[in-house]
């Protein structure tokens, strides 16, 4: 499961891209707000999976603005793609095969970024943010949910050495890594019903 979950393949990957995009309705919704993007601004989802969370960052930036999502699964990218058919028919949506630490954009082209319930499987937190940093425009925000350390290691498959576990000062140690100025990041709570727990952190690219 674990192993699904950062890198989902075959049909096991497509049954599980079908469960995430309920599971993560939540955190997802709750990203997006946090990030509050505007009509007619760009956006870019690592980790985009299923898809559930680039409708919504498209219902927020409406007819005039564009949408990217970026995964390293050829699944989930199929899945996206069949969730999201008519904004990627018009041109409001592209979507990307590749990694998250050579993003396929200009420098200061996008004004918001998300990332959901990826940053786990990221083994070069660093060059990810260091990407992350290079494609937002001066002022853009990066938006990271995670659940806490505390729920996840209530699940058996994020104890398999596949998932980072974070804690508010360890996400926050991760972005000051990746070259957020602390002055900029904020970190709030979401419940997830039943005593679980998620993180949302708030980066904004700003001069250090």
């Amino acid at each position: 499961m674990g192993n699904q979950l950062r890198h989902p393949t075959g049909v096991a990957g497509f049954l599980l891209g079908l469960v995430m995009n309920r599971v993560n309705a939540l955190p997802n919704r709750a990203t997006v707000d946090a990030l509050a993007p505007r009509p007619g601004d760009t956006v870019l989802e690592l980790g985009s999976g299923p898809g559930h969370g680039l409708a919504l960052a498209m219902k927020a930036v409406g007819s005039a603005g564009v949408v990217h999502g970026i995964d390293q699964s050829a699944v989930m990218l199929r899945q996206a793609a069949r969730l999201n058919r008519r904004s990627q028919q018009r041109g409001r949506l592209h979507l990307h095969l590749g990694r998250f630490d050579t993003l396929p954009l200009p420098t200061a082209s996008v004004d918001g970024i998300l990332a959901v319930n990826v940053a786990y499987f990221w083994r070069n937190s660093a060059g990810v943010l260091r990407e992350a940093r290079r494609v937002l425009r001066p002022g853009g925000r990066l938006a990271v949910y995670v659940t806490d350390a505390a729920t996840m290691r209530r699940w058996p498959f994020a104890g398999t050495g596949t998932h980072r576990l974070f804690t508010p000062i360890d996400l926050t140690s991760m972005l000051l890594a990746g070259g957020f100025p602390g002055h900029a990041l904020s970190i709030q709570s979401v419940s997830l019903g039943h005593g679980m727990i998620g993180l949302i952190a708030i980066a904004e690219n700003t001069a250090p």
